[in-house]
């Protein structure tokens, strides 16, 4: 009985990491970067079950690898199972994967059932008004979401005159990428050479 009641936390703690990565996969509208902010503050700020720098790396990694943007929530479930179970050793890198397991089939289940069935259905409706309507107002969504991704990844010091430079550099990115057609790797390249020089 006390073996079971000694557990129950952690189980909580799974079950609620479930819980919160199925609700936010059907507000992933545009890409599952856009629940970035708020899986920072469930991960970071409410629960403190990762640290600031562990979440920023999970994404800088998952966003420089190859393969979907999806693959920061993986790292992410990855860094909430190694905390949880000391750091390193077997048992910490089991649970790792558990949270991979845990954050990977929350965040992709309800979004790819309802993406399936939606893209059916729109497609085969495609020329009715309501169609075109929902698929115009998803755009400022979108935009918003991703623009509160931004906010939180670019404000990384405490002091704001020491973020000059990123904010300088976020708006020069944007409107590079606005107004020209030059391949999004210069930018990126541009970016990391800033950042190994110490201006960003």
């Amino acid at each position: 009985m006390s073996a079971v009641t000694a557990m129950d936390p952690h189980l909580l703690n799974w079950a609620a990491l479930f819980g919160q990565c199925l609700l936010l996969s059907l507000l992933a509208v545009g890409g599952a970067i856009t629940v970035a902010p708020d899986l920072h503050r469930f991960l970071v700020v409410q629960h403190a079950w990762i640290s600031d720098n562990q979440f920023n790396a999970s994404i800088a990694l998952s966003q420089a690898a190859p393969g979907p943007n999806v693959l920061f929530v993986a790292l992410l479930g990855l860094q909430v199972g190694l905390n949880a179970g000391g750091g390193s050793g077997a048992y910490a890198w089991s649970l790792g994967l558990l949270g991979v397991a845990v954050t990977m089939t929350a965040i992709l289940l309800p979004s790819s059932l309802l993406t399936y069935t939606a893209t059916r259905w729109a497609h085969q409706h495609r020329q009715r008004r309501v169609v075109r309507a929902f698929k115009a107002g998803l755009a400022p969504i979108v935009l918003a979401l991703l623009v509160a991704t931004g906010w939180l990844l670019s404000a990384v010091h405490d002091d704001p005159a020491r973020d000059a430079g990123l904010w300088l550099l976020t708006a020069a990115t944007a409107l590079v990428v606005w107004r020209t057609k030059l391949h999004l790797l210069w930018l990126i390249g541009a970016g990391a050479v800033l950042g190994a020089a110490g201006w960003v």
